[in-house]
């Protein structure tokens, strides 16, 4: 019964040493989509009707979607201090993450929109709307409507990358999982670590399906 009562309490200190973790990987997941949502918005936007804009955006996505975030935040990380750059770590973990994730929100934008019929536009630029009323009331609320399933899927890969911090030394849930059990030689952390990952993105699924029946509505 007293081995019992130990095991408990020391699952309970591990969960809240891990709370702090969980604090943090929840801060770079809601600043992540804070921030890379209105500019992939903005820069789709940008795409669709400056032509200009173009060759850069597409080299954009090309770079930070054709390389891993891990090599990213390793470059923002030790590459910038070596050109003479100072750094804070936890600057380039929002940072990286924001640039990293407007790349890939941009293409699904992108697709939503390409796959939208012409006559669509046409008619809005016939019946004088401009082209950024056209973007933002005509064009992109189709376009995200069929691009539902594509931004869940993105952002359940969101949660489960804020892990990757741990290689640039800042205390995420993986990190402090990870010092546990080095310490400890136990394996509960890990269940603990999975239990979080599972429930968080059991809630991200259930907040795209409402709305998805917004849209369906």
């Amino acid at each position: 019964m007293s081995s019992y009562h130990v095991d408990l309490n020391y699952l309970l200190e591990t969960t809240r040493y891990l709370l702090d973790g969980v604090w943090f990987s929840l801060q770079l997941f809601f600043m992540t989509l804070v921030g890379s949502i209105p500019l992939s918005l903005l820069l789709s936007g940008l795409y669709r009707f400056v032509k200009v804009s173009r060759p850069f955006l597409n080299f954009y996505t090309w770079l930070f979607r054709g390389t891993p975030l891990m090599l990213q935040l390793f470059f923002f990380m030790f590459g910038l201090p070596a050109l003479g750059i100072t750094v804070n770590r936890y600057a380039v973990a929002y940072v990286g993450f924001i640039i990293n994730y407007t790349a890939y929100f941009i293409e699904i934008i992108r697709a939503g929109l390409e796959a939208l019929p012409q006559d669509q536009e046409e008619s809005a630029f016939v019946m004088g709307a401009t082209p950024p009323y056209t973007f933002l009331y005509v064009l992109l609320p189709q376009a995200l409507r069929t691009q539902v399933p594509v931004f869940t899927n993105e952002t359940i890969t969101l949660i489960k990358d804020t892990s990757l911090v741990t290689v640039i030394a800042i205390s995420d849930l993986l990190r402090k999982v990870r010092e546990i059990v080095s310490r400890d030689f136990t394996v509960s952390p890990f269940f603990l670590a999975a239990g979080f990952y599972l429930i968080f993105t059991y809630f991200i699924v259930l907040f795209f399906r409402q709305i998805e029946r917004r849209f369906d509505l």
